[in-house]
């Protein structure tokens, strides 16, 4: 039973039962924590080229991760059609290479799933390690069956194209007997996760009796928060991986190496040479006034809000906060395509104007509005309060939702309107959410996102359209001047954290409030 403590007042609060845990759950517990470690290796190794055992041939592109290898059986063979088809070696020794890292893969997802398991009860665990041990099978299978590709691939090549088949060893000699650093990586992985959980299942007590499938609630919210923590570090922490590409003289398709290491000249580039330093210049100005007039204008999602939630009719209300939120969903091609529409040459305003006017006396119109440059910050300003006012609201309408209903009630025993509600209730109330996404709105200043304005512009508009995202996109993938990109890129995030933490230190000055 629980013991008990005389509290101030007199009574006898119940104070937890302190759990003793015995010398194999101790020595279970540490060992745990080399399993999870090993586990997420495992997971990571799957994404970083430099860790992909499924390299067994110089035809394999360096920058392949296993994950790639596994998705796409093309991207294995694309350096190496033309020695399949000429049959210098088996095509099937790179089909099993493409089915093996499939395998790996899913052992790896199985492998990860089981270790959410032994954050669990007893029972949980021990369901949890033998899944464990079972994925750990699976990718012993497909290591294995990597082995046996390996072992085709040098069987079959023909000896006079040796050395461009087989993998080359660090002195760049081609040597049938040489496997990748990461091959050998994954083995010492696999053989730790396997011994682990099989030290761990006797480790671990039995289950009591009744006990069921159990976990602590902060074990559950982390695991709840997993997926996004996952796909936060794959979509914003792993390309900083790319950040690499900055320091060498990297053209599209090339392999890094150290003769190309040029340190920081990529960096100088941005001031030494004269062009790139006005077009910067010229970028900046544009990513600036768009960005400012974006902020300047972020009030319009908290007033739509607003008024939207004084709409008594509730059917009305919902028709309305559905097509104003719609426009989110559609893409910026399919908006361009309804520019189109309304503006071009043969578009529905000239229709309208023509339908005005007598084509034996008058001049139809026929101006073609999208190809003016004329006023092109607030056409790109318009055009994204359209679309996504509707959706930038719903945020504004959950506040509105969680405001204290008691507080209208005493405003409206006071006399108070619903002008007077809505600017002495819900403006105040809504202040400390519209500071936390001006903020946000501010660390964002130099990302206006590309989309838009890739889509809008045309020879006539593009110094005046082309912002700081859509430079980068142009000098990377349609100049190939993927370094210079690279820095720019990285100087921008730089910036923005800066520009983050600087916001944030002026709230807390000013409203004493902060969000980092």
């Amino acid at each position: 039973m629980a013991s008990k403590s005389l509290s101030g007042t007199g009574e006898y609060i119940p104070k937890k039962r302190e759990v003793v845990k015995t010398p194999a759950e101790k020595v279970s517990d540490i060992l745990y924590w080399i399993l999870r470690s090993a586990i997420v290796i495992n997971v990571v190794a799957l994404f970083f080229p430099s860790f992909n055992p499924a390299r067994l041939s110089e035809g394999i592109n360096k920058n392949l991760s296993l994950f790639s290898c596994g998705v796409s059986y093309d991207s294995i063979v694309v350096n190496l059609k033309r020695a399949l088809k000429q049959e210098w070696v088996s095509e099937d020794a790179f089909a099993l290479i493409f089915y093996a890292s499939l395998i790996i893969i899913i052992a790896v997802i199985i492998i990860a799933a089981s270790g959410c398991l032994s954050l669990g009860s007893h029972k949980m665990k021990k369901v949890g390690l033998a899944v464990t041990l079972g994925g750990g099978v699976i990718e012993a299978v497909g290591l294995a069956a990597l082995f046996q590709a390996h072992t085709e691939i040098v069987e079959t090549t023909l000896p006079n194209k040796v050395d461009k088949i087989l993998l080359l060893n660090a002195e760049g000699v081609a040597d049938p007997d040489y496997l990748p650093p990461a091959f050998i990586l994954f083995i010492v992985l696999i053989s730790v996760i396997i011994l682990l959980s099989i030290v761990n299942f006797f480790l671990v007590p039995r289950s009591m009796m009744g006990e069921g499938f159990s976990m602590e609630p902060k074990f559950q919210l982390f695991l709840m928060m997993l997926p996004v923590i996952a796909l936060a570090f794959v979509f914003s922490y792993l390309p900083l991986y790319g950040w690499r590409y900055a320091f060498f003289d990297y053209k599209s398709g090339e392999t890094l190496s150290m003769d190309k290491f040029v340190g920081f000249d990529h960096f100088t580039e941005l001031f030494r040479i004269p062009a790139t330093r006005r077009d910067i210049l010229t970028v900046l100005k544009n990513t600036l006034a768009m960005s400012g007039l974006g902020i300047a204008t972020s009030w319009i999602p908290m007033v739509f809000a607003i008024f939207l939630s004084e709409i008594r009719n509730a059917r009305f209300k919902r028709i309305v906060q559905t097509f104003t939120t719609i426009p989110n969903f559609i893409s910026w091609v399919l908006v361009y395509a309804i520019a189109i529409a309304i503006f071009n040459t043969d578009g529905f305003i000239n229709t309208f104007i023509n339908s005005f006017r007598d084509p034996a006396v008058d001049t139809l119109a026929s101006e073609n509005y999208l190809m003016s440059n004329s006023h092109m910050w607030l056409k790109m300003l318009a055009w994204g309060i359209w679309k996504g006012t509707g959706w930038s609201a719903i945020i504004y309408i959950a506040a509105i939702s969680g405001i204290d209903q008691g507080l209208y009630e005493a405003a409206t025993v006071d006399g108070a309107g619903r002008f007077a509600k809505m600017w002495y209730i819900t403006i105040p109330e809504l202040i400390p959410t519209f500071c936390v996404l001006l903020l946000m709105s501010i660390a964002n200043i130099l990302s206006n996102g590309m989309e838009q304005y890739l889509v809008f512009s045309n020879a006539k508009n593009s110094a005046q359209i082309q912002v700081l995202d859509l430079y980068v996109y142009n000098l990377g993938i349609g100049s190939g001047l993927i370094p210079l990109s690279t820095v720019i890129g990285m100087v921008k995030s730089v910036i923005s954290v800066i520009l983050l933490f600087a916001a944030n230190s002026v709230s807390k000055l000013i409203r004493g409030e902060s969000i980092v």
